[in-house]
């Protein structure tokens, strides 16, 4: 993480913790697709007491970092975001939204109720609060009402989409956990169309993830009405100085359409809705 940081990122996001540690789905974890990966990781962690140091170590990088956490009850929530707080994370992200991991995200992050139980159960550490949610939740409308009403900061959007592949020499499912889930650029107009109508459903900050591989796909999220944007995929395929290029290429977009920050570019692209709505 303090290398990204060091090589042009604007700030870090850990993987996911838990709190105790996790090994994670059996081999193979990830497979290429023609447009992206497929993981079927599994969450797998040491835990937050040992992952604390990890988080110390980002820090020294000097940007912000943001603790990714999980578990399968408001009240893990509760203890992990106060040890995340302690061990000196900027912000919390809630994986609401994990496909692959049974009885924890996804199944989660599709109960509003629960969901809303859980944003409410970490406010209390004092952190900025950013659940993560899914391509596939049932009602987008609801839950981002859900978060506003129970004091969420803001909106992550999107986490992988469920995905499977199959080796059709051994006719077999390839990952070790046979489902896993798609990201990388494939996802990326799911994303995009994600955060779009999260800026037309409420006013929290929403940060974009999925498929960002230049400057011009990250300026496609501000468009739709991102404040911030993620990487990930891209920077596992071409090393920790991706996130630094895309934010150079990002700039000489931003200069060249006439936009002296990114905030002025934020849902920029509303505008054609917007007009045939008032016509």
């Amino acid at each position: 993480m303090a290398r990204v940081a060091s090589l042009g990122a604007g700030g870090v996001v850990t993987k996911s913790i838990g709190l105790e540690p996790r090994s994670g789905h059996p081999n193979p974890c990830i497979v290429e697709s023609q447009h992206g990966l497929i993981n079927a990781m599994g969450l797998p962690n040491p835990g937050m007491e040992d992952y604390s140091e990890e988080i110390s170590e980002a820090l020294d990088a000097g940007v912000p970092v943001m603790a990714s956490i999980f578990a399968d009850k408001p009240e893990d929530f509760s203890r992990l975001a106060k040890m995340a707080k302690d061990a000196g994370a900027h912000a919390l992200e809630l994986n609401l939204s994990c496909p692959h991991a049974k009885g924890l995200g996804l199944e989660i992050g599709q109960d509003p109720r629960l969901a809303g139980m859980i944003v409410q159960s970490v406010k209390g550490a004092g952190l900025p609060v950013f659940p993560k949610i899914s391509p596939h939740v049932n009602n987008l409308e609801e839950m981002a009402r859900t978060f506003e009403d129970a004091g969420a900061d803001g909106i992550v959007a999107i986490n992988t989409l469920r995905a499977l592949a199959i080796d059709v020499d051994l006719r077999a499912p390839i990952l070790g956990n046979i489902r896993g889930g798609l990201s990388g650029p494939s996802v990326k107009p799911v994303g995009v169309r994600m955060i779009y109508d999260l800026h037309r459903l409420t006013k929290l900050p929403l940060i974009g993830v999925g498929g960002i591989s230049c400057g011009r796909d990250a300026l496609e999220y501000i468009m739709a009405g991102a404040s911030l944007v993620q990487v990930g995929t891209t920077a596992w395929q071409r090393g920790p100085g991706a996130c630094g290029e895309i934010a150079c290429e990002l700039g000489k977009e931003l200069e060249r359409l006439g936009y002296s920050s990114v905030q002025d570019a934020v849902g920029a692209a509303h505008w054609l809705e917007d007009e045939r709505g008032q016509g």
